[in-house]
C-alpha cells in the first residue's frame, strides 16, 4: 500500500489590519524619506531665502538707523494707516523703537506669508498632487496606511519649519545686533514654526475638499490671504480682527518686547484642530476624489469649447472666480477704514509733511497707493497659477491629445497666456474698485471710485511683465517651472521691504512692480508703462518660442 499524504483544510486566512500590517500610518517612514529626497533642493532654497532676508533685514536696521533720531523717525514713518497695515500692531511702537523692536514689528507679518505659502505648497505636492497624478494609488496598493501620505507631509513640513525656526533663532541671536537678543530670537524663531505648522494643517484640510491640487493650494493661500488682510486691518483700528488671524497671533508674541509665548498655544490649538478635522475628512472621502463632488456637465457641450481660448477660459473659470472675489473682498476691507487715516493728520505733524512731500496727495491717496500695491500681489499670483496650467495640462497627459490634432503650440499655450494677461488684470480692476467704493464711503469723497480704479488699472503692465517670465520659465525650463514663483514673492519682499527699509534701488528694479508710478498719491508716467508692456511682449514671444523647441512631456 502506498501511502497518500492528505491535506488538511487551509487555515484561515488573518484578516488584514486596515491599511496594512503597520494599520493607517504604515509607510510613513519611507514615505517620510521619500519625500525629503524629492525636496533635496526645494525645500533648502525656501529656508535659505527666508533666513537670508530675515537677517540680512535685521543686521542691515543697525545701519540704516544708526542714531536714535533715526529710528524715531523710522517710528513716526511706521505710525500711520499704512504703515501699521503693512508692518503689525502699535504695540512694538510704545516704548524706544529699538532694532529689536524693529525687527518684530516689520518682519514678522511678511515672513508668515512667505512661510506660509512654502508650508502650503510643501502639503500640498506630497498629498493630493500624489493622488492627482496617480502615484498614491499605486504606493496604496502595496503596504501603506490610509493617513501615510498625509502624515508624512505634515511631518515634512514641519521639519522644514523647525528648520527654519532654529536657524532664524541662531542667525539673529548671533547677529550681535543692540536689544536682538537671544531669547526674543528664540520666540522670533518658535512664531515662524506656529505660523508656518498653521497654515500647513490648514492645506491638510483643503487637500481633502478638492480633488485637484491647483484649487486646494487656492483655497489654503486664499487663507494665508485673509489671516493677513485680517491682520493688516485690526492693526489700523479694529484689534479684535488680529485675534481671528493667525498671523496676528505670531505677532502678538511683541518679540524682543515682551516675549510673550503663549500667544503660540493659540497656534498648537488651531493646528491640532484643523489635523484632526482633516483626518476625519479623509475617512469620507474615495482615494483620488474630494469631499466637494464635480458637477456634471451639460449634455452638449457649448461651441465655445472647440476653440482654443474658450476651452482655456473653462479650465480657468474656477480659479478666476474665486481670486476675483478675493480681490474684491480685500480691496472692500482696506477700503473700509480709507476715511480714518484723514484723522491723523490733526494729531500728527510728522504725517503731515509727509504728505506734503508727495506732492499735494492726500493721506487717504498715500496710504492707498501702498494698499493698490499689495492687491496687485493677489492677481500676480493668479497670473503665475494660470500660466502655469498649461504645465499642469502637459504634465498630466492632456495637452497630447490636443497638440496631436491641427492646434499649433502657439495657440494652445498662447490661449492659457490670454486668459492670464486678461484675468489678472480684471482682478486687479475689482481689487481697485472695491478699494474706492469702500474708501468713497468711508472718506466721503466719490472720487476716489474712479481714482483708484484707474490707479489699480496702472498695474496692469508689470502683471503682463509677470505673465511673460513665468512663460519663458514654462517654455524653456519647463522642470524648474515653479520657480515663477520667485517673481510675486519677490514682489512682495521689495513692497513690504521697499516702504519700511532703504532697499537698493538696483535690488529693487528688478521686480515689475518697482516700475509702476505709485498712483493716486504720485503722477501717472507713462514712460514706465510703455517699458513694461514691451518686456511682457518680448518675454512672451521668447516663451513661447521655447514651447514650441522643446520636446513636449508625454505620458
Amino acid at each position: 500500500m502506498t501511502a497518500t499524504a492528505t491535506a488538511g483544510p487551509a487555515a484561515p486566512a488573518r484578516p488584514a489590519h486596515p491599511g496594512g500590517r503597520g494599520g493607517a500610518l504604515a509607510g510613513t517612514g519611507t514615505l517620510i524619506r521619500f519625500n525629503l529626497r524629492r525636496d533635496r533642493v526645494r525645500l533648502p532654497v525656501w529656508i535659505g531665502a527666508l533666513f537670508f532676508v530675515t537677517v540680512a533685514s535685521a543686521a542691515s536696521f543697525e545701519t540704516t538707523y544708526p542714531e536714535f533720531a533715526d529710528r524715531e523717525s523710522a517710528k513716526r514713518t511706521v505710525e500711520g494707516p499704512a504703515g501699521l497695515a503693512m508692518s503689525g500692531p502699535e504695540h512694538y511702537l510704545g516704548g524706544d523703537y529699538h532694532y529689536g523692536a524693529m525687527t518684530g514689528h516689520q518682519m514678522i507679518g511678511a515672513m508668515a506669508i512667505v512661510v506660509g505659502i512654502m508650508s502650503v505648497l510643501t502639503v500640498v505636492r506630497h498629498t493630493r498632487t500624489e493622488e492627482e497624478t496617480g502615484r498614491a494609488e499605486l504606493l496604496r496598493s502595496a503596504v501603506v496606511g490610509r493617513h501615510a501620505h498625509l502624515a508624512a507631509a505634515l511631518t515634512v513640513a514641519v521639519a522644514a519649519n523647525v528648520a527654519l525656526g532654529l536657524l532664524l533663532a541662531l542667525g539673529l541671536g548671533g547677529l550681535g545686533v543692540e536689544s536682538v537678543t537671544a531669547s526674543g530670537s528664540l520666540l522670533y524663531g518658535a512664531a515662524s514654526v506656529a505660523v508656518g505648522v498653521s497654515f500647513a494643517a490648514v492645506a491638510a484640510v483643503t487637500v481633502q475638499i478638492t480633488a485637484f491640487a491647483r484649487g486646494a493650494s487656492g483655497m489654503a493661500i486664499a487663507v494665508v490671504g485673509a489671516a493677513y488682510t485680517l491682520r493688516a486691518v485690526g492693526d489700523i483700528g479694529a484689534d479684535a480682527l488680529s485675534w481671528l488671524s493667525p498671523i496676528g497671533w505670531a505677532q502678538r508674541t511683541y518679540v524682543y518686547v515682551d516675549d510673550r509665548w503663549w500667544p503660540l498655544l493659540l497656534h498648537a490649538a488651531f493646528a491640532v484642530g484643523c489635523v484632526l478635522v482633516a483626518v476625519a475628512l479623509s475617512t469620507r472621502r474615495d482615494l483620488g476624489a474630494g469631499l466637494r463632488p464635480p458637477r456634471p456637465g451639460r449634455p452638449r457641450a457649448s461651441e465655445a469649447l472647440a476653440h482654443p481660448l474658450g476651452f482655456a477660459l473653462r479650465l480657468h473659470r474656477g480659479v478666476l472666480i474665486g481670486f476675483a472675489a478675493g480681490g474684491l473682498l480685500t480691496g472692500l476691507t482696506f477700503g473700509s477704514v480709507l476715511g480714518e487715516t484723514e484723522d491723523l493728520l490733526d494729531s500728527s505733524d510728522e504725517l503731515r509733511e509727509s504728505v506734503e512731500q508727495l506732492g499735494g496727495a492726500s493721506l487717504a491717496e498715500a496710504f492707498a497707493s501702498v494698499v493698490l500695491a499689495i492687491l496687485t500681489l493677489i492677481a500676480a499670483c493668479y497670473v503665475v497659477m494660470a500660466v502655469l496650467r498649461a504645465r499642469a495640462e502637459e504634465t498630466g497627459g492632456r495637452a497630447e491629445p490636443l497638440l496631436a490634432t491641427g492646434l499649433s503650440r502657439t495657440r494652445w499655450a498662447g490661449s492659457h497666456l490670454a486668459v492670464a494677461l486678461a484675468g489678472g488684470t480684471l482682478i486687479t480692476l475689482l481689487a481697485g474698485f472695491g478699494l474706492g467704493l469702500a474708501g468713497a464711503g468711508s472718506a466721503e469723497d466719490t472720487g476716489l471710485i474712479w481714482s483708484l480704479t484707474w490707479g489699480a488699472l496702472a498695474y496692469a503692465p508689470a502683471l503682463w511683465a509677470t505673465a511673460g517670465i513665468t512663460l519663458v520659465v514654462f517654455g524653456w525650463f519647463p522642470r524648474a517651472s515653479m520657480a515663477a514663483w520667485a517673481v510675486p514673492t519677490y514682489a512682495f519682499f521689495v513692497v513690504y521691504l521697499g516702504n519700511l527699509t532703504d532697499i537698493p534701488g538696483l535690488l529693487s528694479n528688478l521686480s515689475p512692480l518697482s516700475h509702476v508710478p505709485q498712483v493716486p498719491a504720485a503722477e501717472l508716467d507713462w514712460v514706465p508703462l510703455l517699458a513694461l508692456t514691451a518686456v511682457a511682449a518680448g518675454t512672451s514671444a521668447l516663451g513661447l518660442a521655447g514651447f514650441r523647441r522643446r520636446d513636449l512631456e508625454t505620458k
